[in-house]
């Protein structure tokens, strides 16, 4: 004798799954966010009872990839491709920011070569995007220094 395998109860949570597997693959989640407190805890997972996978200062630029359930934490992409979690009022997608991906970059004076070296700035350094004009981008840090650093060198989701 045959046995019905596909219970209703069975059934119904294959729906359920499938409804939420269609909403995240059709939801367009990506959205660029940027750390807008001067300190932030990335966590393995949407509580602060998880672990922190590292804490990241202000202006790092995250990409939103995922919703928790609860819909206040945000699961995010960093700069290295690593996908953590953010509580969602840490963080804004009104600020464009930016961060260094190179080992150690030279800040310029202005958008190009040309202009002398204000100093050097090292990877994961982060900042607001204020300007970008050609292949060179115009930033401010959280202390309220700025400079031009080449766009090549840096992560602007």
């Amino acid at each position: 004798m045959l046995t019905n395998y596909f219970s209703t109860s069975k059934l119904i949570n294959i729906k359920t799954l499938l409804i939420v597997i269609t909403i995240f693959v059709f939801t367009n989640f990506s959205e660029a966010l940027c750390i807008k407190t001067e300190s932030a805890n990335i966590r393995l997972c949407p509580s602060t009872s998880y672990k922190k996978a590292w804490t990241v200062g202000k202006y790092m630029p995250l990409v939103k990839v995922g919703l928790s359930l609860d819909r206040n934490w945000y699961a995010v992409k960093d700069v290295d491709g690593d996908v953590n979690w953010v509580h969602r009022s840490l963080v804004s997608d009104q600020i464009k920011c930016g961060v260094v991906k190179a080992k150690k970059v030279n800040v310029r004076g202005g958008p190009s070569t040309k202009y002398s070296k204000l100093g050097f700035v090292e990877k994961y350094y982060s900042f607001k995007v204020i300007k970008i004009q050609g292949n060179w981008v115009k930033f401010q840090d959280q202390w309220g220094d700025s400079g031009w650093i080449h766009k090549s060198y840096l992560w602007i989701p």
